[in-house]
């Protein structure tokens, strides 16, 4: 085991949403980048690629906090020792096998794998919980006019996080699907059917990606809240 950098804290196998996958391995980490050493890269054996080389420290450390978590899931999983590289559409590279995701935000990532076999996409997405103002703003953006007119029938301090658990579980989904169809699609392209307090999410597709992904098509996904953050998760059994 290589020994874990400064800037991350030791990482955490806890489970944080409300219904566990079975199957799966995950793990996430807290990191900050005014930790980052020179070396931290050499000496966790993760090779940083040109791009992450080049980058500030923040995305250095999220790049390489996010690349720990998935290297323990990997090993935890299936003894794998292996480091997910960038792949030219910039998502990570999983061994063939095996489905993957692996998410950050402001000081936190993590990442979670499984096996093709039992679970064909994995998409997880963490984000900051956006401001009231900032919500307001973006809601446009990523909402369909579907949910926006739901949005106006909700209380004020409840858009915020409507927005931003909308936004993430698009995301979410897209990393699931999008190596099942090979195909790109937006926040135009899904809906939000219904959410929980409990952290359940349903969203259903507006638009084909393939003969199996097609509109109408309905998926389920659970998301959590904790220290402004929201994590949402999406996944596609076999």
């Amino acid at each position: 085991m290589n020994p874990l950098p400064a800037c991350c804290t030791p990482l955490d196998a806890q489970w944080p949403l409300p219904e566990p996958l079975p199957g799966t391995v995950f793990f996430s980490t807290r990191f900050d980048p005014a930790l980052l050493a020179a070396d931290d890269f050499q000496r966790s054996a993760v090779p940083p690629p040109a791009s992450i080389q080049r980058s500030v420290a923040k995305r250095q450390a999220e790049f390489l906090a996010g690349r720990l978590c998935a290297r323990a899931a990997l090993q935890q999983l299936d003894h794998l020792d292996c480091i997910p590289a960038i792949g030219e559409d910039r998502a990570p590279v999983w061994p063939a096998p095996i489905s993957g995701s692996i998410t950050h935000s402001t000081g936190h990532a993590a990442a979670i794998v499984g096996h093709k076999a039992q679970w064909r996409g994995l998409g997880m997405d963490l984000e900051n919980v956006l401001s009231l103002e900032r919500a307001e703003r973006l809601a446009g953006e990523i909402l369909t006019a579907v949910e926006l007119q739901r949005m106006g029938t909700l209380d004020r301090e409840q858009i915020a996080l409507l927005v931003t658990l909308t936004f993430s579980a698009k995301e979410s989904l897209f990393k699931a699907l999008y190596p099942i169809v090979g195909k790109r699609f937006y926040f135009e392209h899904a809906e939000v059917l219904e959410w929980s307090e409990a952290g359940h999410i349903r969203l259903r597709l507006l638009t084909d990606l393939s003969d199996e992904w097609c509109h109408g098509k309905e998926l389920a996904g659970q998301f959590a809240v904790d220290e402004g953050q929201l994590l949402s998760l999406v996944a596609v059994g076999a």
